[in-house]
């Protein structure tokens, strides 16, 4: 095969001679002296050149040939070119507008372009020779019945000479030049010309789908919308994918020439399906790696649920582990659609794909999720199954999320402070919905600083002057005085009287020592440098300081708002008459109360003891113990916080099963010995 030539590939087999020992050869010529069939024998290759009709109007279609005679029949009129025969000017047929063939065309297509002078139509050489005939409008006009259209050849991009080429690689004309090219130069070997040929192609594909990826990578980096709203050729913006890949090849000819439109129109490799299979290869590879990073070791889950933009429920799972470097990784494993997000289901949904990784809910020993009830449920929550599957996979929840729902429980718990952040968020809404209000209070509020700082009543420095109570009533009169609207000023009014009256400026004072508490907290629970053991010292401490101001905090609270009340001219209720309940409020007659024992008991304490309750009921004891152990492990400053004793509790009270009697006893020695 390696020395076999295109002549020798397409040398014609020997035919068995006919009963008159000739074979009919239908080469003819149009002239009158040619009409006459010639014969050549069987036997003979060579044909009759002369006898070969070179009008392209008049000869026959090479699909009538028997196919063992047609490469010959191809050499012939190939070795002569295309027939472009010029005709004297008054012998040119010319149509009622006085157009006609021009043969300076031959110059613009040398290589295909024939002309009949008896059909007096524009033929093409290789697509005559190379094109098999079809059903399709119009597929025959430049091989069989020849085009005439003269007024369609002159018409800029809509030449039809030019539509006959076509923009594809891969036109059915450009097929069958190279079809007319390989067959003309005979000495190339077959075999490296298919093997140049599939060579070239396999580096094309992989270009273009290299290209695919590599977009497809940068948008998921990213975390950008690969689709666009309108992906049409004559978009101005086809989506980052495509006009990245656009992009790219405006800077680089060779991935110019393998993508978008120069890319076969079967073989794009930018449809959302390419996209997607991309982007489930990487999923795929990932989770495989994840796989090997964890082995057989033990891990915690963290999950979280949220609908995403087309109202589907999704589920997020993420593994956290100890690699085999003794680093603590957590590794984005998978997201999945659940129907329902009841405990169960989760719960089934999470076993499944741990399953479909060869990862045993045995080895979980750790659960975090949020606070929802489906999640962290004591009794039916997703917590609590799986740790009457696996008792060993404890659940803990982020503490600085836990602080967040303790405000959030007592504000359903206490009636003021409800009311409070529902005038607060009204107000926030009013405010920052329309930009001229902002800067109304920005303005109020420079004016203000300028002010108190001209009398030297104010300290600067960064952070010392944010936005305060007066300068919102300043905007808030503003828009009562000049708002638009008899609603908008009717609903400012409201908010105005809420923020002015005694029961705002406590529950707001009261806001203020609690959160000053937690946000420290929090601050330092989401700190990444903080140890567990400081966290846990200073959840302890914000509850003694929670408890003292519930004991100790009453009488300063209620001198700090008089003050602020006597200095804005807000009007202060008698601490010693009776309190009446609002309407709707049932109190029993025989035992009145004064609005002290209301503000002091029903308000203040039963929002600090709330308070407390909640953090009591959301940081667990149990739960604090088993954090208090863990710290024993923790690397910080060369394993200062090392204790042998607390680490052999913590195997023996909370991981009882993952050791053996043996590897008790022998534990001790070991922690020593390390």
């Amino acid at each position: 095969m390696a020395n076999r030539t295109i002549d020798s590939f397409f040398k014609k087999r020997r035919l068995e001679p006919s009963g008159s020992g000739e074979t009919p050869c239908p080469l003819r010529d149009s002239s009158p002296k040619h009409q006459t069939k010639k014969f050549c024998r069987a036997e003979s290759l060579e044909f009759d050149i002369s006898s070969i009709e070179r009008d392209p109007g008049m000869r026959k279609s090479i699909w009538k040939y028997l196919e063992h005679q047609r490469d010959e029949v191809r050499r012939a009129y190939i070795k002569f070119g295309p027939y472009q025969h010029e005709l004297p000017s008054e012998s040119m047929v010319i149509d009622k507008k006085g157009r006609r063939f021009l043969f300076s065309w031959y110059k613009l297509f040398p290589d295909w372009l024939e002309f009949s002078p008896t059909k007096n139509a524009t033929f093409c050489l290789p697509c005559s020779f190379f094109s098999k005939p079809t059903d399709r409008f119009g597929s025959m006009a430049f091989t069989t019945s020849g085009f005439r259209s003269w007024k369609k050849i002159n018409d800029g991009k809509n030449c039809v000479f030019l539509n006959h080429i076509g923009k594809d690689p891969n036109s059915s004309h450009k097929v069958a030049m190279q079809c007319y090219h390989d067959l003309r130069n005979s000495l190339q070997h077959l075999d490296k010309i298919i093997e140049k040929q599939n060579s070239e192609q396999v580096a094309k594909n992989r270009l273009q789908l290299q290209v695919s990826i590599d977009a497809a990578k940068w948008c998921a980096f990213q975390a950008v919308a690969f689709r666009g709203h309108d992906e049409s050729l004559d978009s101005n913006n086809r989506g980052n994918f495509i006009e990245l890949i656009n992009y790219v090849s405006s800077y680089n000819e060779k991935v110019a020439t393998v993508v978008l439109d120069n890319a076969p129109q079967n073989a794009s490799y930018t449809s959302p399906t390419i996209q997607k299979e991309i982007l489930s290869i990487w999923s795929s590879k990932i989770q495989k790696y994840i796989r090997k990073e964890i082995s057989d070791s033990k891990f915690s889950i963290l999950v979280d649920d949220a609908q995403d933009r087309s109202k589907r429920e999704q589920m997020a799972i993420v593994l956290r582990f100890v690699d085999k470097q003794d680093y603590i990784r957590e590794r984005f494993f998978d997201i999945v659609h659940v129907h329902e997000t009841n405990s169960l289901t989760l719960k089934k949904e999470i076993c499944d794909v741990l399953s479909r990784h060869n990862h045993s809910v045995q080895n979980i020993r750790g659960q975090g999720y949020d606070g929802d009830r489906n999640m962290h449920g004591e009794w039916n929550g997703l917590q609590a199954i799986f740790i009457q599957e696996c008792p060993y996979a404890y659940y803990i929840h982020c503490f600085a999320h836990r602080l967040q729902l303790t405000l959030v429980a007592t504000s359903q718990e206490v009636i003021p402070m409800e009311q409070f952040l529902t005038y607060l968020s009204l107000l926030i809404n009013l405010i920052s919905s329309s930009c001229k209000r902002v800067d109304q209070l920005r303005v109020a509020r420079a004016t203000r600083i300028a002010e108190l700082i001209a009398i030297d009543e104010l300290e600067t420095g960064r952070g010392q002057n944010q936005i305060e109570y007066e300068d919102i009533c300043s905007v808030l009169i503003d828009v009562i005085n000049y708002g638009n609207t008899s609603t908008q000023r009717s609903e400012i009014d409201r908010v105005y009287d809420f923020m002015t009256s005694f029961d705002f400026v406590l529950v707001m004072h009261m806001m203020r020592d609690i959160l000053g508490f937690e946000q420290v907290l929090s601050q330092a629970l989401q700190c990444k440098s903080q140890d567990i053991l400081n966290a846990l010292k200073l959840v302890s401490v914000t509850k003694d300081r929670l408890q003292s101001n519930r004991d100790n905090g009453w009488n300063e609270l209620f001198t700090n708002v008089k003050t602020f009340c006597d200095a804005r001219n807000i009007e202060m209720p008698d601490m010693n008459v009776i309190y009446k309940a609002g309407r709707g409020r049932i109190r029993k007659q025989n035992d009145p109360i004064t609005m002290e024992h209301h503000y002091r008991i029903d308000v203040f304490l039963a929002m600090v003891d709330s308070q407390i309750l909640e953090m009591k009921n959301r940081l667990k004891e149990d739960v604090i113990e088993l954090l208090i152990l863990s710290s024993a492990l923790h690397p910080k400053d060369n394993f200062q916080a090392f204790n042998i004793e607390q680490i052999c509790q913590l195997a023996n009270k909370f991981y009882l099963a993952d050791f053996t009697d043996q590897e008790k006893l022998h534990l001790r020695t070991q922690l020593e010995l390390f």
